[in-house]
């Protein structure tokens, strides 16, 4: 099995802050959660969540992180690199921001420098899984390199999956 470099816990770009998760985090990460709408989680459980994502990260040395905007300080949302429909050798790059966060480029922003840290732990491919409708995550993937690679058919609809190889 190769080994790769962990990636790094704490990205910062012109805009925007990528740091791993705090307790405090908990309360926004649910109102997060709650745009889905399926139900607000709760507070105990998001708490849980995080623990669980920090232990991920421990074991795992990618890493799931708070987006926040430089400037205002506050929580817009996440990205990085996850196993979820995956490996580890070959993670997903996910995310999600607040409605009121989308159309401003943070998604691109977030996204372009989780890239730069995959490249950097030495892998050589990531995946992202959207769902069909979901144009603009599709536009975001675009503009950083990933293609379609197949379509699969999931409980809540046509999930495509990209691929972008890594340098």
């Amino acid at each position: 099995m190769t080994t790769y470099e962990t990636m790094p816990f704490h990205l910062e770009t012109e805009r925007l802050i990528l740091r791993p998760w705090a307790e405090s985090d908990a309360a926004e990460f649910c109102a997060l959660l709650s745009e889905r709408g399926k139900g607000t989680p709760t507070v105990e459980h998001i708490r849980t969540s995080i623990a669980e994502l920090l232990t991920a990260t421990a074991t795992t040395g990618i890493a799931l992180l708070p987006i926040q905007r430089r400037d205002e300080g506050d929580f817009i949302g996440y990205c990085g690199l996850i196993t979820g429909r995956s490996t580890l050798e070959e993670p997903e790059i996910a995310y999600e921001l607040f409605q009121r966060a989308h159309g401003r480029g943070y998604a691109t922003e977030a996204a372009r420098a989780v890239l730069d840290a995959a490249i950097a732990t030495g892998r050589k491919r990531l995946w992202s899984t959207v769902g069909a409708w979901n144009t603009p995550s599709l536009h975001v993937l675009e503009k950083l390199g990933f293609e379609r690679d197949h379509v699969s058919t999931e409980d809540n609809g046509e999930v495509v999956w990209l691929t972008r190889s890594l340098p």
